[in-house]
C-alpha cells in the first residue's frame, strides 16, 4: 500500500518512489540530509530528506551502514524489474558460429541442427522469465509469506536444474545458480 513520505519516516537503499516531475525511481544512497534517487527517466537526482511530496511505493527501512556494493545492488535489482527490458547475454567464444546437433538413436530418424546462438537465445529467455516470475512472486501480495518462501525455492531448484547449460555463457556472473551446498 503506498503512502505519502513524512520527514520523520527516513527511507532505505531500494525503496521506490514517485516523483510529482521525475516519476519512478530508487533510493540508491543515503547522504546526512539528502537521498540519491535513480529515476527512470532522469538518472540520478539528489532530493533532500525532508521532501514530502512524491509518492513511497515500497519502504524499505534505512540500516546504520550501507555499502556502494549494496547500492549498486539494490539498483539494478529495481532497474530490471522497471525497465522491462532484457540484459545483453553474450554467448562464450568457443561457441559461436557453431551447431548444436540432436540425433536420435535410431538410424532412420532424421537429426536435427540448429546455431548454438539460437539454442543460446531460447536459455536465456527462459532464465529471463524465471527472473520475472520470481519477481511477481516476490512483489505478490495474494502469497503468504510462506508461500512465497516455497515457491523461491522451487525456483532456486528449477535454477540449479539449468546449471548444465552455464557452459554456454561467456561471463560467469550470467550463469544459474541454484542452491549453494553447505
Amino acid at each position: 500500500m503506498s503512502e505519502t513520505a513524512q520527514s520523520t519516516q527516513y527511507l532505505g537503499p531500494g525503496s521506490r518512489v514517485n516523483h510529482p516531475a521525475y516519476g519512478e525511481g530508487a533510493i540508491i544512497k543515503l547522504h546526512p540530509i539528502a537521498y540519491e534517487v535513480c529515476f527512470m527517466h532522469y538518472g540520478i537526482k539528489t532530493v533532500g530528506k525532508d521532501y514530502e511530496k512524491w509518492e513511497v511505493i515500497d519502504h524499505i527501512p534505512p540500516e546504520e551502514e550501507v555499502s556502494f556494493t549494496a547500492a549498486e545492488k539494490s539498483l539494478e535489482k529495481i532497474l530490471r524489474k522497471w525497465s522491462g527490458f532484457s540484459e545483453t547475454v553474450e554467448i562464450g567464444d568457443r561457441w559461436k558460429n557453431g551447431t548444436l546437433i540432436m540425433k536420435p538413436q535410431d538410424d532412420s530418424l532424421k537429426s536435427k541442427e540448429i546455431p548454438i546462438e539460437t539454442f543460446f537465445h531460447k536459455i536465456v529467455m527462459v532464465r529471463d522469465r524465471l527472473r520475472v516470475m520470481e519477481q511477481r512472486i516476490n512483489s505478490s501480495k495474494n502469497l503468504s509469506e510462506e508461500d512465497k518462501v516455497n515457491l523461491q525455492q522451487y525456483l532456486t531448484r528449477i535454477y540449479g536444474s539449468l546449471t548444465t547449460f552455464n557452459v554456454f555463457f561467456k561471463y560467469k556472473e550470467d550463469n544459474f545458480v541454484g542452491e549453494k551446498s553447505r
